[in-house]
């Protein structure tokens, strides 16, 4: 290859890598790793927005699964039998694997959170708003 024919064959791979660059690659806007780029921003600009954002993408603590079904139904029922008040939320507990939590604002306004065995729904401990462990 003569000098010339080495220095059009480079200015053309330049050219037409300074396209591709410049334009993304794509002309589509949705590779498969654009489009999961732009859609793990979404979620996230989404999360933010409604406040469910986990901790765990902050760098916190880990994210905590919510009950559904028959699960939350007999956690709930099992906490506000013990507690009585209105449920504020229940959830897997990620600080205690291998239990169910459930919140709840008592008539007098404080909450406690309620720890349950998921197996039996009996209360482990308990803990209040403040982060002051009861041990009941």
């Amino acid at each position: 290859m003569n000098v010339k024919t080495r220095a059009m064959t480079a200015l053309s791979t330049g050219l037409l890598l300074f396209g591709l660059v410049a334009c993304g690659g794509s002309d589509s806007g949705d590779s498969a790793a654009g489009g999961s780029d732009k859609q793990a921003a979404q979620d996230a600009g989404a999360a933010a927005e409604d406040g469910s954002g986990s901790e765990a993408a902050e760098g916190g603590d880990a994210v905590e699964k919510p009950l559904t079904g028959e699960a939350k139904q007999k956690a709930e029922a099992a906490a506000l039998a013990a507690f009585p008040g209105t449920v504020v939320k229940s959830e897997e507990d990620a600080e205690n694997p291998g239990t169910y939590a459930v919140e709840i604002k008592k008539a007098d306004g404080s909450e406690i959170e309620v720890y349950l065995d998921p197996k039996t729904y009996k209360v482990l401990k308990t803990k209040n708003e403040e982060g002051d462990e009861d041990g009941s």
